[in-house]
């Protein structure tokens, strides 16, 4: 299976927040990383900020998200 970009948005001019699944030595993996655009502006590249998690933590970090989406709309009132 190719990298698939399942969603991302731009944290700044240069800079995008990127959702992928990937797979590595057979097993399937959510990636959530920054990736940089190149000098020329014409490429995003990924960095080394970033996790990789397996498809069976994803209940975990929806829980997680899901978490600190509660305690920040407590403390934007």
């Amino acid at each position: 299976m190719e990298d698939q970009m399942i969603y991302q948005f731009s944290r700044n001019n240069d800079e995008k927040i990127c959702f992928r699944l990937r797979e590595y030595k057979d097993k399937s993996y959510i990636d959530l990383r920054i990736f940089f655009k190149s000098k020329q502006g014409d490429e995003m590249f990924p960095t080394k900020k970033g996790i990789t998690v397996s498809l069976e933590h994803l209940p975990e970090l929806k829980k997680g998200i899901s978490l600190c989406e509660k305690k920040v709309s407590t403390l934007v009132q």
